[in-house]
């Protein structure tokens, strides 16, 4: 996802039967000193020092009567000093490895920045009075937030007072990332929220990395911050309709949401109110307000008189949702509770219903309408004409919107295509769809951001009433061929159709203009790979028509497989590196991420999570079985959960990946989860699974990476990235594996693992937008010399 993108879009933080009878990887030797006399790998140059050799500390552990040993159970306490000397080695050995790539790397950073225009910005947005919009100035990593008054809105008396005040349209800087960072060394702004009168910006800051976001109240009119008490570990936040009371939500000790607070401004009081606690650690409390602004949901709170209490939706089951939005009197909500005896639908999948605000805790919920077999309801979004629906049709996103009100008999339950829809126009190749911030409940335009791995970001508008779209801005990219086609001429009649057609013309204020994208230069296939079990498995695959040579060509095959989420395959500018190099890029579309309905997640989680570990394993097959990477030349690619798929991958085949990049890596899953004092622990217990449960514990150590790594053989080059103030996924853990795979497998072999530790950033890197380019380059460099593939300079 471009910088461009993340601006706009709304992203969220990292989300958090059946017993298999065989056995994912087979029974091995526990001798670590059975080295094969003759490495098989291929030749990597290595530096003449030997990489780090860690202590070990006797430390064994047992449970369902199995015990296992731990020498490396000692990282976790990432204080003793044995263990920063340990790091601070580790990186003395990977910046020695890497040191004759420098003179790619600085090629490859060149070649990234030279493909960014100087300054990027984003359109503006209306909110109420005001345009809001971001832009990162010439030269600088982070963003700028911005405003300024609409004055073709204001009648003539507010332009009088506009420009009494500070002149017409005058830009005012709300908050400055490049000042935050400049002060701490990291910035990473996780909330930002204008207050219903637009004076008030709320927003949520880490300056460490820790993810210990705080709270942070700044005065629009006076360009100052409230004084108070400071309070962080703060995760959501939502306003009250009087512009002066706030609410907010603080995780505990192990980052869990769990109490809603609300402070008031400009009372006095020192101690800000609780409002509601979350007991059960098992569960998180989340934060937000509808829409219109007139209800705060954590249960229900009247945001008019935000101290009158709280509402319950309805009695807790597990498993079961609700997302609430508000219109004229009527709740309408996403949930995927067991529907009535009477009606159809999907028993695990969301529907839409609605009642009157009274009727919140009634029984008699009307139910609007349920997807259709092949297609879920994945999101909603409301405004005061239209309601914007999100759905997923055979693992392709689809959006559109219905208008409101509703009036319709809600006794017989509907499909979507009763309610006259319409679906907004999307480029026919593989697209991403990710909304804006479309904070305004009055507009009848919805915005969203397009992109395909062949397409850069385009904002796109959608005006709901006339049903009829305008292409706002498309990403600049500079220094690539001008191959770029723009849509085609059969796209371009479907768009016509689309048209309002009871006015029978185009508004010639908007213009019908065209995306863009490199098809012509790059090729984008998606394809279905069977897996073990004969689930077809989504596969993407990149790669330039000009320079791909059938199975000589080095690839990259990316994963997740975690949480539900839906590996992100938007445009990247900084693949085109590889792409002209003739590389590879894939995307497995696993089991346990996103896909379809909630079934494609269930299965490729918990007890099923190995299914997850055999479509990654199958995909690769796929690629060097049909010809579009060299036998000996496939690399893997995983982030946080996604190394656990990596990892378990490269015990099962080493022969199949050639190198491997780990970044922030969860490989350590099952002593992990053994400690419930870790951030997360419990809360991924529904993900992966309990290992005090016997039967869960047996199919966590079949594939957990770290107790499965194969003794006396050949292993595949691996860099592993780690940040040290991580919260998410302990820096020990990458430690510890690094260490037992240069204990374990072939000597010559694991001097090609090296590891490589931020010790500043946390789970999210550094985020600058350069700063990104010499990540990139760093991992690229990386794959190439271990690949063998020599660049001239």
């Amino acid at each position: 996802m471009s910088f461009l993108s993340r601006l706009l879009s709304n992203t969220s933080l990292k989300k958090p039967s059946f017993f298999h009878s065989f056995t994912l990887i087979p029974s091995l030797s526990s001798s670590s000193s059975s080295f094969s006399s003759k490495c098989r790998a291929e030749p990597v140059s290595v530096p003449s020092q030997l990489p780090p050799v860690s202590k070990k500390i006797p430390f064994t552990v047992s449970l369902h009567g199995h015990s296992w040993h731990d020498p490396y159970h000692w990282m976790h306490n990432i204080n003793d000093p044995d263990f920063l000397n340990h790091l601070s080695h580790e990186n003395s050995y990977a910046q020695a490895f890497m040191a004759d790539t420098q003179p790619l790397q600085r090629t490859l950073v060149t070649e990234m920045k030279n493909r960014m225009p100087s300054k990027v910005s984003t359109p503006v947005e209306r909110f109420g009075p005001w345009l809001y919009y971001e832009y990162i100035p010439e030269g600088k990593e982070y963003p700028v937030f911005c405003r300024r008054l609409e004055t073709q809105r204001l009648g003539w008396a507010e332009r009088l007072l506009s420009y009494a005040k500070a002149g017409f349209g005058r830009e005012e800087i709300l908050l400055d990332w490049n000042e935050v960072a400049e002060k701490h060394g990291y910035v990473h702004v996780g909330q930002c929220r204008i207050s219903p009168d637009h004076n008030y910006l709320a927003y949520t800051l880490d300056a460490t990395g820790s993810e210990q976001f705080m709270l942070q109240i700044k005065d629009l009119r006076k360009g100052y911050f409230v004084p108070r008490a400071p309070v962080d570990r703060v995760v959501s936040l939502a306003w009250a309709q009087d512009c002066q009371t706030l609410f907010y939500t603080v995780a505990d000790e192990n980052q869990r949401p769990y109490r809603v607070l609300c402070t008031k401004l400009g009372s006095g009081n020192t101690d800000d109110a609780l409002v509601f606690t979350e007991s059960d650690s098992s569960y998180c409390v989340d934060l937000t307000s509808t829409k219109d602004g007139k209800f705060i949901t954590v249960y229900v709170v009247d945001a008019t008189n935000p101290l009158s209490g709280l509402q319950r939706v309805h009695k807790r089951v597990p498993g079961v949702q609700y997302f609430l939005e508000h219109h004229i009197g009527f709740f309408y909500i996403l949930t995927n509770a067991p529907m009535k005896e009477n009606m159809k639908g999907s028993s695990e999948g969301f529907y839409l219903a609605r009642c009157r605000v009274g009727d919140i805790r009634s029984t008699t919920w009307e139910n609007i309408f349920y997807a259709s077999k092949d297609t879920s309801l994945q999101d909603m979004d409301i405004f005061r004409g239209h309601l914007v629906f999100f759905l997923n049709k055979k693992g392709c996103p689809i959006i559109c919107s219905v208008d409101l009100p509703i009036n319709i008999d809600c006794k017989c339950q509907m499909r979507i295509e009763d309610l006259d829809p319409w679906f907004f126009p999307v480029p026919s190749n593989s697209c991403s769809i990710q909304p804006g911030s479309n904070l305004d409940f009055t507009n009848s335009v919805y915005r969203v951001v397009l992109s395909s791995p062949v397409m850069p970001d385009v904002i796109v508008d959608y005006d709901m009433s006339r049903r009829i779209f305008s292409v706002v801005q498309q990403e600049e990219v500079l220094g690539i061929s001008s191959d770029a086609q723009s849509c085609s001429s059969g796209y371009e009649l479907d768009t016509l159709q689309h048209l309002d057609s009871e006015k029978g013309e185009i508004d010639q204020s908007i213009e019908l203009q065209k995306w863009k994208d490199f098809s012509a230069t790059y090729c984008c296939e998606r394809k279905e790979v069977i897996s073990h079990d004969g689930v077809r498995v989504p596969l993407t695959i990149l790669y330039s028509q000009k320079v791909w040579k059938s199975g000589r060509s080095p690839g990259i095959l990316q994963g997740y497989g975690a949480y539900g989420e839906v590996l992100d395959k938007s445009w990247s500018v900084d693949r085109i590196s590889l792409l002209d190099r003739g590389w590879v890029m894939a995307f497995a579309d696993v089991r346990g991420g996103g896909g379809g309905d909630s079934s494609w997640h269930k299965s490729g989680s918990g007890l099923f999570k190995q299914n997850s570990v055999y479509d990654f394993v199958s995909c690769g097959k796929y690629l060097v079985d049909q010809g579009y990477v060299h036998r000996n030349q496939l690399s893997a690619i995983g982030v946080s959960a996604g190394c656990l798929l990596i990892g378990a991958a490269l015990n099962m085949y080493p022969d199949l990946f050639r190198a491997a990049i780990l970044k922030v890596p969860f490989l350590d899953i099952l002593n992990s989860l053994l400690d419930p004092s870790l951030p997360l622990t419990i809360l991924d217990y529904e993900e992966f699974g309990n290992p005090q449960i016997k039967s869960q514990f047996e199919s966590i150590l079949r594939y957990s990476p770290y107790e499965n790594i194969p003794h006396g053989g050949c292993h595949p080059s691996v860099l592993v990235m780690a940040s040290f103030n991580d919260s998410r996924v302990g820096v020990w853990e990458a430690a510890k594996w690094v260490a037992k795979v240069r204990d374990s497998t072939c000597s010559f072999c694991s001097r090609s693992v090296i590891l490589k530790t931020n010790m500043t950033g946390g789970h999210f890197g550094e985020g600058g937008r350069y700063i990104q380019c010499e990540e990139i380059a760093y991992e690229y460099a990386f794959l190439m010399k271990v690949l063998g593939i020599h660049i001239s300079e």
